[in-house]
């Protein structure tokens, strides 16, 4: 019986690009349920990738079976004082931003002028004309969706912590050929690790950038320097975005701490921009090398497209999500060149750095699964 022929390539081509139409429109349809799902997903391989460093560094101290647990303490602990230093600060902060109010009036005051403005408008004006109280309950609806995602995204990570040890023995059932196994669990682990670079790198550099921006600040004599910091920290997670945030808001400030002087703001200005410069052209090329292999355009475009379906946890998982989508792609011949495109160097799964390598053993758990079944 003759082999059944293969569609043409235009077809092909449009059949993928009619699926990846499609599955933008379930991503962005089903957001409210994919969100905290994602998000438990990403805590999940965090909380995995912290367990196996505490393995590796301490074993004695931390088994196998005491780092998992230890791992979600710690990162509870992490969490919640992350949390606490926002709260601690926030509330120093906005009270002291109400006494730079009459300073607010005079920047804009000088701004109005100087662009022809004869009455100048002052904050209590503005506040009024955008009349707050409309807002009061989408505020509030906000924060109540805050706090429903926020339990979601920790029931579905109890749940999945809870069904990893039933994995491998999944993975056997799903892939009975060992070849076909393999290349899966390939997969899975090139996902993995794109994952934890993303989060070793942007926590590296961003403990970098804030450190540099903190000494910068308090020798300028910026106000609320750590909190500034902690904030550029934190916004370092986000591509790009976080970079700006980072460089243009501690200057603004410095403006309505220093009316009488441009030096502070433009010194901050141009050092932050000094430190971002560098952090983003000399280290982090170097630190990441071609863990990720992702183009840099494919970067900003990932940013904008997934904080359009997902707001900002969408720019928060942009890379890393993108990275998964990329290697999922380059395993289908109809969407492997969408997949090269994404790339940085053509090589999608990072088959030219594997053979590079030394080649790994199997994982243990999934070969003692295949000798168990094999026994049956």
């Amino acid at each position: 019986m003759p082999a059944p022929a293969s569609p043409p390539v235009t077809t092909r081509n449009a059949v993928v690009f009619l699926a990846v139409v499609a599955a933008v429109a379930a991503l962005y349809w089903m957001r409210s349920i994919l969100i905290p799902l994602a998000l438990a997903v990403f805590l999940a391989v965090m909380i995995d990738s912290f367990a196996r460093v505490l393995t590796a560094r301490a074993p004695t101290l931390f088994p196998p079976r005491v780092a998992l647990p230890a791992a979600v303490v710690l990162s509870i602990l992490l969490f919640g004082a992350s949390f606490w230093v926002v709260i601690a600060n926030g509330k120093g902060f906005f009270d002291q931003l109400m006494d730079y109010i009459p300073r607010l009036n005079g920047i804009i005051a000088k701004v109005a002028h100087a662009v022809g403005i004869q009455v100048a408008p002052t904050i209590d004006s503005l506040i009024n004309q955008l009349n707050p109280q409309r807002y009061i309950g989408q505020v509030a609806s906000s924060f109540g969706n805050f706090a429903s995602n926020a339990l979601l995204v920790m029931i579905y990570l109890g749940f999945i912590i809870a069904s990893r040890r039933g994995f491998a023995r999944k993975i056997v059932a799903l892939y009975p050929q060992h070849a076909e196994r393999e290349q899966n669990m390939k997969l899975f682990q090139r996902i993995r690790d794109g994952v934890e670079q993303y989060l070793w790198l942007q926590t590296v550099t961003g403990v970098m950038i804030a450190g540099a921006a903190w000494v910068v600040m308090m020798l300028v004599g910026l106000d609320n320097a750590f909190f500034w910091a902690f904030l550029i920290f934190l916004a370092a997670y986000i591509p790009i975005l976080g970079g700006a945030i980072g460089c243009f808001m501690p200057p603004l400030f410095a403006l309505v701490q220093f009316p009488d002087s441009l030096w502070p703001a433009v010194i901050l200005f141009c050092a932050l921009q000094a430190i971002f410069f560098v952090v983003g052209n000399v280290i982090l090329p170097r630190m990441q090398g071609d863990s990720l292999n992702m183009d840099p355009t494919v970067v900003l475009l990932s940013l904008a497209a997934w904080g359009a379906l997902w707001g900002v946890t969408g720019m928060f998982l942009s890379t890393p999500l993108t990275v998964a989508a990329m290697l999922i792609l380059a395993q289908f011949d109809g969407s492997r060149w969408i997949a090269i495109l994404l790339s940085e160097d053509g090589d999608p799964q990072g088959e030219r750095l594997l053979a590079a390598k030394p080649k790994k053993t199997s994982n243990p758990k999934i070969a003692g699964a295949k000798t168990s079944s094999q026994k049956k």
